[in-house]
């Protein structure tokens, strides 16, 4: 499929989790650039240019503006709600090409706020938990958020 049309489906999927969870699937960091919202990391292991580029080439390969599977990545440590999640943001899209997926992304209320044109912005998790509806559990959500990245830090080392 091609880079844009990834890069949007994952950003959505990760949008919707956050709308119905109050978590993202990726964590990643998300930018507002001129086609939309963008998963940065993601974006730069498309690009070649990610730290976790060997694990990244493992599994895909971006040739121009597409980007094949070499050979499934398996699940990991997808939740079957997660995983059907993007399951079903791909099938809800698969009618539409990438630039119909790019001009829904342009009705985010998050992009719209942090749009910096042909430039690319930082899109602040509570602005995207403010334009799914969970800014009211704003604090909870990122005190969790910040609980799991500490257990992480202590699991590693």
């Amino acid at each position: 499929m091609t880079r844009i049309r990834l890069l949007k489906l994952l950003y959505i999927a990760d949008r919707e989790c956050i709308r119905l969870t109050g978590r993202p699937i990726t964590g990643d960091r998300v930018a507002a650039m001129e086609h939309g919202p963008v998963l940065s990391c993601v974006y730069d292991c498309i690009k070649g240019e990610c730290g976790e580029l060997l694990e990244w080439e493992k599994f895909f390969i971006s040739e121009g503006i597409e980007v094949r599977m070499k050979e499934p990545p398996g699940l990991g440590e997808l939740s079957r709600f997660e995983i059907e999640t993007l399951q079903r943001v791909a099938h809800e899209r698969a009618d539409k090409d990438e630039w119909q997926i790019v001009a829904e992304t342009h009705a985010f209320p998050e992009w719209q706020a942090n749009n910096a044109g042909k430039s690319s912005k930082t899109i602040p998790f509570e602005a995207i938990l403010e334009a799914v509806g969970r800014a009211g559990q704003a604090d909870a959500i990122l005190r969790e958020a910040e609980a799991r990245a500490d257990i992480a830090r202590l699991l590693e080392g």
